[in-house]
């Protein structure tokens, strides 16, 4: 592998809710491909300055600085969902900041990789921002073109439409969803992986309307209303959380 250091940006995606690890923090998609990537190149250090609830504009005013002071071969960006899930977020104005970020990273020397938004159509109240994230990907992918820049495409990744690969708030992916993920992001990086993150889970019994039902309305009170309560009060739930790893540290060699 070419790179000797890694570090990934961005909220609760890249900070790994909710797949639990071994030692108390959120493991999550950017850990395991780091973990994938050590295993062929030992020494490599790894940073994951993530933190869940930023918006896209506290990622690029609080997480790329200190990017530019790490210096590291790869930097993987994802940012910008939690932003379109509010009504007035404007996705050609969140692009602009995007890209300005993408441009310092760069001029930085950083190799970058971009993570499209996912497509939210089999998902309740969500679905009706698929629009907006459809429009958002489209400036992404520009982005990454005139940038040279390498694309994770989540919206394309069907084997996600699958509601085992989501946990109860329908916003964080499972262990499953992130195992996928990491395997799409090596794919992406050309790093060898023994599984193809494509395969569909084994079929299960299609449920009923009224469990569909009951389950939507469970979500809405038990997550979409707290959410909103948040972001109304101007709270977020990263709000005096830390990084889980600050600074660029040699990993110990691990399957992905």
């Amino acid at each position: 592998m070419q790179w000797g250091s890694f570090v990934a940006i961005g909220d609760s995606f890249t900070e790994g809710l909710d797949d639990p690890g071994p030692n108390g923090q959120f493991r999550g998609w950017a850990d395991r491909t780091a973990e994938r990537m050590a295993h062929f190149n030992p020494g490599l250090r790894y940073a994951n300055l993530a933190i869940r609830g930023k918006l896209l504009g506290e990622i690029v005013a609080e997480q790329v600085p200190l990017v530019s002071t790490l210096h590291p071969d790869l930097v993987t960006f994802c940012g910008g969902g939690n932003d379109l899930i509010i009504p007035s977020a404007d996705p050609d104005s969140l692009a602009e900041l995007y890209e300005s970020a993408i441009s310092e990273l760069r001029a930085a020397g950083s190799e970058v990789v971009i993570f499209t938004g996912f497509d939210t159509r089999d998902t309740p109240v969500l679905r009706r921002v698929r629009g907006k994230v459809a429009t958002y990907n489209a400036h992404l992918r520009a982005i990454a073109d005139r940038y040279d820049c390498r694309v994770v495409d989540l919206w394309s990744m069907r084997v996600l439409q699958d509601r085992r690969m989501w946990s109860e708030d329908r916003l964080h992916l499972t262990p499953e969803g992130h195992h996928r993920v990491a395997l799409r992001t090596c794919e992406v990086l050309g790093v060898p992986v023994d599984e193809d993150w494509s395969v569909p889970l084994p079929e299960e019994p299609p449920a009923t309307w009224v469990t569909l039902r009951r389950g939507d309305l469970h979500w809405a009170r038990a997550h979409l209303v707290p959410w909103l309560g948040r972001h109304l009060r101007g709270v977020s739930m990263g709000d005096n959380i830390r990084p889980k790893r600050p600074e660029l540290i040699e990993l110990v060699d691990s399957d992905c």
